[in-house]
């Protein structure tokens, strides 16, 4: 084989390796922007539903699509195309209002019209009292963060979706709040570790329609103790097989 053949051989395998890593690439993050997002728990706020370490996919059809299902956000048009509304109870990621490069998940708990209130810890929709009954006490520190026993409420919405919350203080900063009407077009988030949550009722705000990105949908990984999944010999120790492929209620 002449020189001239074997640098067109090498060229050409450069080339074919090229092309694969890119169609690759480009199958990504079409499945990223418009099917699947994996998403990590980066905090508490959602205990017991969800733990830090939790590693979950991201349903991105659910309500439609807008600026923000592209990476980086861009600002290429508003509004949401072929959008569908969230559910009250759902568990969504959005992107955070006072900073849109900031992805939260937190639960739907008031739509918009909705008037939404803590009275003494309990909740109020439109005036009505949610139900809300003590299920018992959580003693696991990798679920509640404490080293004492913790109190565990249920909810069950107006539409019949019911939900474990958390109760760490009997008289936390959010569980006395002013009313909150939703303005149209907007949202109200609310994590289920209610007195460790920034959400609607404090910085959080009412959360536009466009700032969605998608419906938390299925637990893929779960490891605790901070470790990272790349982190394989602390699997045996810190990996969380009972929550391994659990849907998010």
């Amino acid at each position: 084989m002449s020189v001239a053949e074997k640098t067109r051989k090498k060229a050409g395998g450069l080339g074919e390796t090229v092309s694969v890593i890119v169609q690759a690439l480009l199958l990504a993050l079409v499945i990223r922007t418009f099917l699947f997002q994996p998403f990590s728990i980066p905090s508490g706020s959602m205990r017991p539903t969800l733990l830090e370490g939790d590693y979950l996919f991201v349903t991105k059809w659910a309500y439609g699509y807008s600026r923000h299902s592209l990476p980086f956000s861009p600002n290429i048009f508003s509004g949401r195309i072929w959008g569908g509304e969230p559910e009250r109870g759902e568990v969504v990621v959005f992107k955070y209002p006072p900073n849109p490069s900031l992805d939260y998940i937190k639960r739907v708990i008031g739509l918009p019209g909705d008037r939404i209130q803590m009275r003494g810890g309990q909740l109020y929709i439109n005036g009505a009292p949610v139900q809300r009954e003590k299920v018992g006490q959580i003693e696991d520190p990798d679920v509640t963060e404490m080293d004492r026993p913790v109190d565990v409420y249920r909810e069950t919405l107006p539409n019949g979706v019911s939900y474990d919350t958390l109760d760490l203080s009997p008289n936390g900063i959010g569980d006395d709040t002013r009313e909150f009407i939703v303005p149209e077009g907007h949202y109200f988030m609310m994590g289920d570790n209610r007195d460790n949550s920034t959400d609607s009722r404090f910085a959080v705000g009412f959360v536009p329609y466009e700032n969605l990105v998608g419906r938390a949908n299925i637990i893929f990984f779960s490891i605790a103790g901070g470790a990272s999944p790349l982190e394989i010999w602390k699997w045996p120790t810190e990996m969380r097989p009972t929550r391994l492929f659990n849907f998010v209620n």
